[in-house]
């Protein structure tokens, strides 16, 4: 080959690989009342040497924070904001000059996001998910006639995308959604050399069937454990590098072989309820020290379809956020408390070995709880939000709250957290085998200790 060939050849490579960075970065997530401030986040997202920052929306005071710092940053447009923006002449355009123009090249903006995990089960609604790919384009057109050409446009999934996961070559993207949105998906993508942006929790997978998932395996700590992928005959030594190379062959099976991945995503939980497996300290540190690790190897690792790739990847979270909805692990994913201490030691940069961190606590809850559990009011729960829990739990099933009704054996004490606990506790003991949980978006917790007093009597759940 001549001299301007390779010469042209590398430019093309350059330029094809410029908005790959192999330093990995973390999620800023802002759902708490207790967080440091977006100048002192900065700070200590130095502090844990991530080079890159996920933000779920375009907050300015967060941008702001961010400019002239080498931070390569993540942002996103709101969920609600997609069915207008898809039908809208010019609404992706303001958006891109309010919120991306005016710290655009000083916060050096890589990705912009379009919604978040929008394909997933838990968004029900058909308009927001079908307006995806549209508001996509729209958002990429006013990217494009602002030059703003270092910013690739995408959307994070989650792994509810898939209908098979398993083995990884039969992945497949759920019917509903491979032929009307993720092929036109994946065409934009393709298209536009953007990324899939995945997000990935071997944490939700073990979990939900830790049985017949070996927990080493899903920690990337496993030495003699591996699965053989009988299509492929590919060899597996960890759950994540399974996840990933099953959206790997769904986009295969679309006709898209060659979209890279970005981990959009993925951590442990340190903590949540007591009736939660697995969601500890030490697995949390275990789990991302070696995801760390797998990450910033060099050469890159990659995975068993797509070996020596690099992945782009974001911790999530940088905070445990007190406002998360859902359960106790949701609000549990932090790398630092909110008084901007270590949870456990970290390096996202990969360069601290695990022989210089201290001692980790032993895990106490990898095996399931057993026994009889009672959901009650957490401490300091909204007192405001609380009201409407209770009459959401009173609601439901069959006489759930008929004792603290006025002259009920549990009416008294007439208080609205005595009442409210018991309903938790009630509407709980009927549905938790149905996939009821102890949660009220965060109002509510899993104890072990009987709050029954006198003749009232709580209705329990019992954990075997």
């Amino acid at each position: 080959m001549g001299l301007l060939p390779l010469l042209f050849f590398s430019l093309l490579f350059s330029l094809s690989s410029a908005d790959i960075s192999e330093k990995l970065g973390v999620c800023y997530g802002q759902l708490g009342n207790n967080l440091p401030t977006p100048s002192k986040s900065v700070e200590l997202i130095r502090c844990i040497r991530a080079k890159q920052v996920k933000i779920y929306d375009a907050n300015p005071k967060i941008l702001e924070a961010l400019k002239d710092t080498d931070f390569r940053v993540s942002i996103m447009v709101p969920n609600q904001l997609l069915v207008n923006i898809s039908t809208t002449p010019g609404l992706a355009d303001r958006w891109v000059r309010s919120n991306v123009a005016p710290f655009y090249p000083r916060v050096k903006i890589r990705y912009l996001l379009v919604g978040n995990e929008i394909l997933s089960y838990s968004v029900a609604d058909n308009q927001t998910q079908f307006a995806l790919v549209p508001a996509m384009r729209r958002i990429r057109s006013a990217v494009a006639a602002c030059k703003f050409h270092k910013i690739k446009v995408g959307t994070p999934l989650a792994m509810d995308v898939l209908e098979s996961s398993f083995p990884p070559s039969n992945g497949t993207f759920r019917s509903n959604i491979a032929g009307p949105i993720m092929k036109p998906l994946l065409q934009f993508l393709n298209r536009t050399k953007s990324f899939f942006f995945l997000d990935v929790y071997p944490y939700f997978a073990w979990a939900s069937d830790p049985t017949h998932i070996n927990l080493e395996y899903a920690l990337l700590t496993a030495k003699n454990i591996t699965y053989t992928d009988p299509g492929t005959g590919l060899t597996y030594t960890n759950l994540l590098d399974q996840m990933l190379d099953s959206v790997v062959f769904a986009m295969k099976r679309l006709g898209f072989p060659d979209i890279r991945l970005v981990i959009a995503e993925t951590g442990w939980p340190n903590g949540g309820d007591i009736d939660q497996i697995g969601c500890n300290i030490y697995n949390a540190a275990t789990y991302n020290r070696n995801v760390i690790k797998k990450l910033t190897a060099k050469p890159p690792a990659g995975t068993p379809a797509r070996p020596g790739q690099l992945i782009p990847a974001f911790i999530f979270a940088l905070y445990n956020e007190n406002q998360k909805p859902g359960p106790g692990t949701e609000r549990h994913f932090g790398l630092l408390y909110p008084n901007g201490t270590n949870i456990y030691g970290v390096d996202l940069s990969g360069e601290t070995p695990a022989s210089e961190y201290p001692p980790l606590p032993e895990p106490t809850n990898n095996e399931p709880y057993k026994g009889k559990l009672w959901c009650v009011v957490a401490k300091g729960a909204n007192k405001t939000q609380l009201g409407s829990a209770l009459a959401y739990a009173c609601g439901q099933g069959n006489h759930t709250c008929d004792p603290i009704r006025p002259g009920g054996r549990c009416y008294k004490p007439n208080s609205l957290v005595w009442h409210a606990s018991y309903a938790f506790s009630s509407y709980w003991s009927q549905f938790r085998s149905v996939g009821g949980t102890c949660s009220f978006s965060g109002l509510a917790v899993a104890t072990p200790k009987n709050p029954s007093f006198g003749h009232c009597k709580f209705p329990s759940t019992k954990l075997v």
